[in-house]
């Protein structure tokens, strides 16, 4: 049913409306090499790395896929981030992706989970390289946490104090802690901790984007 209606209603670039694809080879450039983003919540803690600045292509096609339901953006993000691990240092043969979760309400509006999509699309594309890869949802939010658009990097951070909790699953190999766009790191911080502290050790976290 899907091909059909690709051939009926052709897909629209989500960034620059050229029919073809969800994201045009062009924009899907916008995802670059990967850039060490120091923010104060992780600085000592744990290195962040973003493929690239929220703005321009990067920003309309995340906003598509988070607020306008594009959601067939997820397997150009997967490829992305899949190409992504390999400039790690030290990559891991075989990484576990522990997505950032969201708040209940939000996941309804994008049709689950957006940052787990993601992830399961990368997973997807390693594989299909023949390179193993898992993805853990280990993490939740408790009911109570408000969005955090807006917020302070303090809010933020009292916004998911005791509000994270982990889920049945186990991480196996290194794990890297996935998100759509670091802003101050408070919520990337507060997960590295949290699952330290339930004895997953976080090697990194990546993000499509970073804000400022």
């Amino acid at each position: 049913m899907s091909k059909i209606l690709d051939l009926l209603i052709p897909a629209r670039c989500a960034s620059c409306g050229v029919p073809g694809a969800p994201c045009c080879a062009t924009c899907q450039t916008a995802w670059g090499s990967l850039s060490e983003i120091i923010r104060g919540p992780t600085a000592g803690l744990v290195p962040v790395y973003a493929l690239a600045p929220y703005a321009d292509e990067a920003r309309r096609l995340i906003l598509a896929y988070k607020e306008r339901g594009r959601r067939d953006l997820a397997p150009s993000f997967g490829r992305a981030v899949a190409e992504a691990l390999a400039q790690l240092p030290d990559p891991e043969p075989e990484p576990c992706l522990v997505p950032v979760p969201s708040r209940r309400s939000a996941s309804r509006v994008r049709g689950g989970p957006h940052v787990r999509r993601v992830a399961e699309e990368c997973v997807k594309a390693l594989r299909d390289k023949g390179k193993p890869a898992t993805v853990a949802p280990v993490l939740n939010l408790r009911s109570g946490v408000r969005d955090a658009v807006g917020l302070s990097r303090a809010q933020r951070s009292a916004n998911l104090d005791g509000r994270i909790r982990l889920a049945p699953g186990a991480c196996r190999g290194k794990v890297v802690l996935l998100d759509d766009v670091i802003t101050t790191g408070a919520t990337a911080a507060a997960c590295t901790r949290f699952l330290d502290i339930s004895g997953i050790h976080v090697s990194a976290v990546v993000a499509l984007a970073a804000a400022g």
